[in-house]
């Protein structure tokens, strides 16, 4: 299961997710530079008119983006969603698009939600793996721009769905409506001490601080998730510089980051959170944590000659470091 948010704060743009699964797959940070040539199942290829950076996998010599942005602040992350996710035959009339190619597709031609709304009006996701040792993986979509706008992107049995997202996060099942109209059922919750309405007479004792969030679920499912991840970024502050900006970031993504042995999907299995990261929209740099180290690594697509042909690799820093004081 995955989160993915968009947070905004002095005029900057952050956008990224946590991935949750119990496995890794080797994924790390990787740039695809203006001129790479995708090669598409069912299109012509195509080079790529704009770079990306993000976290993938690369088979092949193709990346296989689980999120990324590209550098006209276009960002676009893939989560779990098995059970309403369907795919589709090919359609003559129709751009055919694999689930996998979808990150790329769109974000090596297009700079922003808008111009990505247009141009799915035309896209039929299809059901092609990458290859027969990696199917394919049922998925939906968050996609935001450095405006701060977002839309959820879902194929179901009823066809390809486009939602404009005011709350600006996504978590998993089940199917955004549904969730977003969830969020009615926790309308009071609120960072502030509650007013006594059951008993106005009464002197009760708030015993605590931070009963406002009593209800406030907590859990490791995606409704859960959905409910708590928005509450804390609905109310997270703003950071004045960008180092404030992307802590901030990431204490809303760790409020639902998974630990490992909480969230048993097997016996002695245990989904976690592998890495979270964020992607500054206006600048293009990338930042990332995981769960083997917790301090914030940064690239910078700038520093990059993004004009190649070759795919750029960097290795996953793992390695948690501890600053001693003595």
């Amino acid at each position: 299961m995955c989160t993915s948010i968009i947070y905004t704060a002095n005029g900057q743009h952050y956008f990224g997710r946590n991935l949750d699964l119990e496995i890794s797959f080797g994924e790390h940070p990787v740039i695809t530079p203006r001129n790479y040539v995708f090669k598409y199942r069912k299109l012509p290829n195509r080079k790529a008119t704009y770079a990306m950076i993000g976290m993938a996998i690369v088979k092949d010599n193709y990346p296989l983006y689980f999120d990324a942005a590209n550098e006209k602040g276009l960002g676009i992350a893939g989560l779990n969603f098995d059970g309403p996710c369907h795919y589709f035959s090919e359609s003559a009339e129709k751009d055919n698009v694999a689930p996998f190619e979808l990150i790329p597709y769109l974000l090596s031609q297009y700079t922003s939600v808008e111009e990505v709304k247009n141009a799915l009006k035309n896209i039929n996701l299809v059901d092609i793996s990458f290859s027969e040792k990696l199917q394919v993986s049922p998925l939906h979509w968050l996609i935001a721009d450095k405006t701060g706008k977002s839309i959820v992107v879902e194929s179901t049995v009823s066809g390809l769905h486009v939602y404009d997202n005011p709350v600006s996060v996504l978590t998993n099942n089940p199917e955004f409506p549904e969730q977003f109209a969830n969020l009615a059922n926790y309308i009071n919750i609120s960072p502030a001490q509650p007013e006594n309405t059951l008993i106005p007479d009464a002197n009760i004792n708030l015993y605590s601080r931070g009963l406002g969030t009593h209800h406030l679920p907590g859990g490791m499912d995606s409704a859960s998730r959905f409910v708590k991840v928005a509450f804390v970024l609905a109310h997270a502050p703003k950071g004045q510089n960008e180092a404030k900006s992307i802590t901030n970031y990431f204490h809303v993504l760790h409020s639902v980051e998974q630990p490992k042995g909480t969230d048993e999907v097997r016996p002695n299995s245990y989904e976690y959170t592998i890495y979270s990261d964020g992607t500054n929209l206006e600048t293009g740099t990338f930042y990332y944590t995981n769960y083997e180290n917790n301090q914030i690594n940064a690239i910078k697509l700038e520093h990059e000659n993004v004009d190649g042909e070759k795919i750029i690799n960097y290795d996953l820093l793992e390695k948690q470091e501890i600053h001693y004081q003595n």
